[in-house]
């Protein structure tokens, strides 16, 4: 993992997601801990992208998705834009 991957965590990568979260990645920490598994400090976000809070989590690395990046709403732009 490296710095601004979007993620989508949920019950594969470990137990405590029973409602998938999507998770945009600061850093890997080098921590030891399980084979498989990784400490990541990162954002939960909101449907549009925006940080909702600070994490560190405790995850498996192989249950772990990729995350389409938000779409952008129409809010904020001008008409012309749209």
């Amino acid at each position: 993992m490296k710095a601004g991957d979007l993620l989508i965590v949920g019950r594969q990568a470990s137990v405590q997601f029973t409602r998938p979260i999507r998770f945009r990645v600061i850093r890997q920490l080098d921590w030891i801990t399980y084979d498989g598994w990784i400490w990541l400090d990162g954002y939960q976000l909101d449907a549009r992208g925006d940080a909702l809070a600070q994490r560190s989590i405790f995850v498996m690395k192989a249950g772990l998705r990729s995350a389409p990046a938000p779409v952008a709403s129409a809010v904020g732009r001008s008409r012309r834009d749209r």
